[in-house]
């Protein structure tokens, strides 16, 4: 049976091995799936030692996706990007490939609540690895705007000019922030915390649409908050978490798991 992990510290928290176990069964594929937590210190050993039982692929969440972006041999486009990977495969031929697919499980979901992107202005909170793993796939949606705000601008503005060239992308404080958005994007971790980004209330109109990168079995404090000042729709990163392990799952297996049944099945999990 071929061996899969996901590395990450905590990683007790993670959804991962019951999503994939989903898959696999939906797919009538033979693999097991579970969850390593190296020492911040020690992930490089614990990846060896990994490949040395036999493993074929992985996932990698924090704090360990830039690490696992210096262990590929080869990356894909996406992950030279990102500057970040959060899925391995070892390849036929021996050769460590790297790739990042947690823009492409957004889109995805942005896609199925939202709609098509194309011409649409965006704003991205954050200017961290959650985001960096995003900007690339979002442009690739024909966007009229994407603004990446930050509470350290010069990280929001190091993200803009790496990404230029591949559509309308810019910086900003939140102090300076203004205009109208079609949909706001949180990418930072606030909420888990209880804590919220300095964003303006006037911000949130009628006609905006509010995605959290996190989820929980509540209501996130961003999506809450959005709600309360009359946010149009408020969705959490619960699809997005589905639709990242489902192009893992392609990477690995060359098959695409269908994410539908699983999202209700994880969701009912979650609110247990």
């Amino acid at each position: 049976m071929d061996l899969y992990a996901v590395f990450g510290n905590p990683i007790s928290q993670s959804k991962s091995p019951f999503i994939h176990t989903l898959f696999a069964r939906q797919t009538q594929q033979q693999l097991s799936y579970r969850a390593i937590e190296p020492a911040e210190d020690g992930f490089a050993q614990a990846l060896a030692d990994f490949w040395q039982a036999g493993g074929k692929g992985c996932n990698i969440t924090a704090p360990f996706k830039e690490q696992a972006f210096q262990a590929a041999q080869q990356h894909t486009e996406r992950a030279l990007l990102a500057g970040a990977v959060n899925t391995l495969k070892l390849t036929d031929d021996g050769i460590l490939l790297g790739d990042n697919t947690d823009g492409a499980g957004l889109v995805a979901d942005l896609l199925a609540h939202f709609g098509d992107l194309n011409g649409l202005k965006i704003l991205l909170l954050g200017a961290g690895g959650a985001a960096r793993g995003v900007i690339g796939p979002l442009l690739e949606q024909h966007l009229d705007q994407l603004v990446i705000v930050n509470r350290t601008v010069a990280k929001a503005q190091a993200l803009a000019e790496r990404f230029a060239d591949l559509g309308p992308v810019s910086a900003s404080s939140y102090e300076a922030l203004s205009g109208d958005f079609d949909i706001i994007i949180n990418s930072t971790s606030t909420g888990l915390k209880g804590q919220l980004p300095p964003l303006k209330p006037e911000l949130i109109q009628p006609t905006t649409r509010c995605y959290d990168m996190t989820y929980s079995a509540e209501t996130t404090a961003f999506n809450r908050w959005a709600g309360e000042l009359g946010a149009a729709k408020t969705v959490d990163g619960l699809g997005m978490l589905v639709g990242q392990a489902a192009e893992s799952f392609a990477v690995w297996r060359g098959i695409r798991p269908g994410s539908r049944q699983v999202l209700r099945e994880l969701r009912r999990n979650l609110s247990r």
